[in-house]
């Protein structure tokens, strides 16, 4: 016994924490706290800079968090965190986090809020601190920005184990130390509705097939899910074209929620991309990383969390979600490269290609949501490795006819902090698709992979209309490795999240 005690003791000195008797908690039921801290300011005394939680906290207990904050190391970076146990009854494990800078603000050179990105990445370490140390019940400390840090917390902790058989322990979050509950629980729901697209993305083909991913997203919110006998009577040729070589029957997922007071206002229409698994059809990929392809409904993933968010926070806004939900692979029915088909607007499309197909589900579904009078159109789509090239991780590629859409979507993603960037649509890309050898079109450009992202824009925009659209490439936002750090390796979900604060965005506006 005597021995065991002093490994105790010996293990508390190593954490820099105070010893306490473990008798007195049960591993079960230990809740956890994550406070904040932020930069010393050059200049000022060696006083910590707490935050007001934080501050409160150490005065509660006559300062040792500062005491123990000082002797523990140097002081916490931004992103950092610092675990110290059994300095308070009520939490027998309290992770200190590093915020950086007070008062960051909006980065014109980053275009983000970094203050709220700091909080995000702080509270997102704190949180994975203490799940590491199998605390189910934590306490988050808002850092001045509840929503940021519910954020943080929620996007910090989702993990996709639901196939494994052994998970990670559930962590639930709850605000401590400040009244902005309503904050709060709007940062749960802008990530819950992003954990859902993850949730979507992460998950393996044969079990999110296009059937599985409409009943999936029906269970949240009331949909219609529309199938072949309705797609070939909307005369959505080049949609079927890409569906035919699958054994999975397609499905066009239509989702409305009006939320407006005014059932006249014409209504915001997303439409996501739905490949739920993209093989390349017959100009097949290779084989390596195509399981990533799972994800190749990112688009219609993203899109339709977004929708089912806006109805959670109850926004004052009408949303059409389109998604044409279909499987692209090889088979002795697929289409074939140099085959022509026809799309719902009459067009006449060269399939040089068939691993450009994300473009000719959205050009059917583009045409039919012009019959809602929509006030902008957004599509979403996970469409061209040529973006994730340009743009890497960084930010979503923005394509649009409209200078006023690309500033509601720029201004929605500073919020966020899941970026935007405007690519170009010239005239230079449209003669590049519609130089085509047997067809209206081609689906390919003339000069193949050069501008391939801004090829493929310029393809879409031959079936719009609409005076306000934009085209989101997320190809190259699909994933997270480690350059998100409040997101896990794996499918990310974005940009959720800003579709969300730009839907917001124009309800406030109407």
């Amino acid at each position: 016994m005597l021995l065991a005690r002093r490994a105790v003791k010996a293990a508390v000195r190593t954490n820099t924490c105070r010893c306490f008797s473990v008798a007195q908690t049960h591993l079960s039921d230990r809740k956890g706290l994550v406070l904040g801290v932020f930069e010393q300011q050059e200049g000022k005394d060696g006083s910590l800079h707490l935050t007001e939680a934080a501050a409160g906290f150490d005065k509660s207990l006559s300062g040792k968090l500062s005491e123990l904050l000082k002797i523990s190391g140097p002081a916490l970076k931004k992103g950092k965190s610092r675990i110290f146990y059994g300095i308070h009854k009520d939490f027998p494990c309290l992770a200190v986090v590093g915020l950086g800078k007070s008062k960051a603000g909006v980065c014109g050179a980053e275009n983000w809020d970094t203050s709220k990105e700091n909080i995000r990445q702080a509270v997102s370490a704190g949180c994975r601190s203490l799940q590491d140390l199998e605390v189910k019940h934590v306490e988050v400390d808002s850092c001045g920005d509840a929503q940021s840090a519910a954020e943080g917390a929620v996007l910090g902790l989702f993990q996709y184990d639901q196939l494994k058989s052994k998970k990670r322990t559930k962590v639930t979050a709850q605000l401590h130390g400040s009244a902005d509950m309503v904050g709060w629980e709007k940062g749960v729901m802008f990530a819950e509705g992003q954990n859902l697209a993850r949730l979507l993305m992460e998950a393996p083909a044969n079990h999110i097939t296009p059937t599985a991913f409409a009943n999936a997203i029906e269970e949240k919110l009331s949909g219609s899910a529309l199938y072949h006998a309705w797609i070939a009577e909307q005369q959505m040729g080049a949609f079927l074209s890409v569906s035919k070589g699958s054994e999975e029957p397609p499905v066009f997922l239509e989702l409305h929620y009006n939320g407006s007071p005014n059932s006249k206002q014409p209504p915001l229409l997303l439409v996501g991309k739905g490949i739920t698994f993209d093989s390349g059809g017959i100009s097949l990929k290779p084989s390596q990383s195509m399981d990533a392809m799972r994800a190749d409904m990112g688009g219609a993933a993203t899109v339709c969390a977004s929708i089912v968010t806006a109805a959670a926070l109850k926004l004052p806004v009408n949303i059409i979600g389109l998604a044409p939900l279909c499987e692209n692979m090889p088979s002795g029915k697929a289409t074939k490269p140099g085959d022509v088909i026809t799309a719902k607007n009459g067009k006449t499309i060269q399939v040089d290609n068939t691993d450009a197909e994300g473009r000719l589900i959205l050009a059917d579904a583009l045409c039919y949501g012009h019959t809602f009078n929509p006030r902008a159109i957004v599509n979403v789509a996970t469409l061209t490795g040529a973006m994730d090239v340009a743009l890497g991780s960084a930010a979503t590629g923005v394509f649009t006819n409209s200078d006023w859409l690309w500033e509601q979507l720029h201004k929605a993603s500073v919020v966020t902090g899941d970026r935007v960037w405007r690519m170009p649509l010239f005239q230079h890309y449209t003669r590049q698709v519609t130089d085509s050898q047997l067809a209206d079109l081609n689906n390919i450009g003339k000069y193949s992979r050069s501008g391939g992202a801004c090829t493929a824009a310029a393809f879409l925009r031959e079936f719009v209309s609409a005076p306000h659209w934009a085209h989101l490439d997320i190809a190259g936002v699909m994933s997270n490795k480690d350059e998100i750090p409040y997101l896990r390796k794996g499918m990310s979900g974005r940009p959720t999240r800003t579709l969300v604060e730009f839907a917001a965005g124009l309800a406030h506006n109407s």
